[in-house]
């Protein structure tokens, strides 16, 4: 017995001495131990975002996620980040990526609706899903499927980076305290959510985030909707309108996306393209974290400014808003076959989550003290 067992030692540390060498052997320039382990070659590749410089949250996480890249490519896959309009003003990511001439880019799907209808489905839609269950229908509910098959037209792969969590309602310069106080109202506000102010009476205005204080303190816009209590105040919007109101029913859910030139992307090896999948799930993962602890401290920050009035929407403007809203997205639907066969995946898939949501989170949610 004592025998087998010296013996059964040695082959340990004989089994245990050779993976020690094959772990040094892939240690060295020259070593191939997997997909693309022994490929020396280098890309250099730029990523073009629609956010501000250093933007907290938005900008930073892209230059996290550039980071990653690079560290667990071991420098194969550079990546220089341009914030909009270093390289290319922040409306023209989309055309930049599916040209090459940025081999990545960062931003949302609905600022493309000029050139797909059909690509609001994939950032958010008024009254629409969460940030886990968004998560949930992208990653196991088919959506990201039909985003890839939406994107292939325009020589792009898209791939969730990032999500903000429920948005607030927005700043405004006067109380919304019932539909007809949206009537002339000039909002920036993107996507959907624009289409169903401007049924309301209002009229929305799309700009880009750098533009935005500039336009509410002087009066060009009557209100906007950004973010949240984190990136709001990195913007000092609370210094440019009074009223503060929640919930973001144009924006419940928003998934930021990361979108990849398709050539550029098949001349990686398997390891890179690999690399670049996990760094855009992570991201995906850690920006919606860093929102939910961010947005907690900066809305403490908010209601200890005297100037702030931080108010709830009134109940039936919520109602009517709800109704325009499935008047736009039929309308959408009717016109657009692509945006219909979506809309069905997306809300049979809101259907079956929204049963599991209201046991589940809500549920919990509304038990909880505080």
């Amino acid at each position: 017995m004592r025998r087998s067992i010296r013996r059964l030692m040695r082959r340990r540390e004989v089994l245990a001495g050779g993976a020690v060498a094959a772990l040094a052997g892939c240690a060295g320039p020259q070593a191939d131990c997997g997909p693309g382990a022994g490929d020396t070659q280098q890309f250099r590749w730029k990523l073009v975002t629609t956010w501000p410089p250093n933007f907290p949250g938005l900008g930073t996480g892209v230059q996290r996620m550039a980071e990653m890249i690079d560290a667990a490519s071991g420098g194969r896959l550079k990546i220089k980040v341009y914030a909009a309009g270093e390289l290319v003003p922040p409306f023209e990511v989309f055309d930049t990526v599916s040209s090459g001439t940025a081999e990545m880019g960062h931003g949302s799907a609905y600022y493309w609706k000029g050139k797909a209808e059909a690509a609001q489905f994939f950032t958010s839609i008024p009254f629409g899903m969460t940030s886990m269950e968004m998560n949930g229908w992208m990653y196991h509910g088919g959506a990201l499927e039909l985003y890839r098959e939406l994107y292939d037209s325009f020589n792009l792969i898209p791939f969730p980076a990032g999500n903000t969590g429920v948005q607030m309602g927005g700043w405004f310069n006067r109380p919304i305290d019932s539909l007809a106080d949206l009537q002339g109202l000039k909002m920036r506000i993107p996507g959907l959510g624009g289409e169903v102010l401007k049924r309301a009476g209002g009229t929305p205005v799309n700009l880009p985030g750098a533009e935005i204080f500039t336009a509410l303190q002087t009066g060009s816009i009557d209100a906007t909707e950004w973010i949240g209590p984190y990136n709001d105040v990195a913007f000092g919007l609370h210094k440019a309108a009074r009223y503060y109101y929640y919930p973001g029913w144009q924006e419940p859910g928003p998934v930021l996306e990361c979108i990849v030139n398709a050539e550029a992307f098949a001349t990686l090896p398997e390891d890179l393209q690999n690399i670049v999948r996990l760094a855009c799930s992570a991201t995906n993962d850690q920006m919606t974290a860093e929102f939910v602890a961010r947005n907690a401290q900066s809305l403490t920050q908010l209601r200890s400014d005297g100037d702030v009035e931080l108010r709830p929407f009134p109940a039936d403007v919520l109602k009517q808003l709800r109704e325009i809203t499935a008047e736009v997205v039929q309308e959408l639907v009717d016109r657009d076959p692509v945006a219909a066969r979506i809309y069905e995946s997306f809300s049979a898939y809101r259907e079956t989550v929204a049963d599991w949501s209201a046991i589940s989170e809500r549920a919990m949610l509304n038990t909880r003290p505080g």
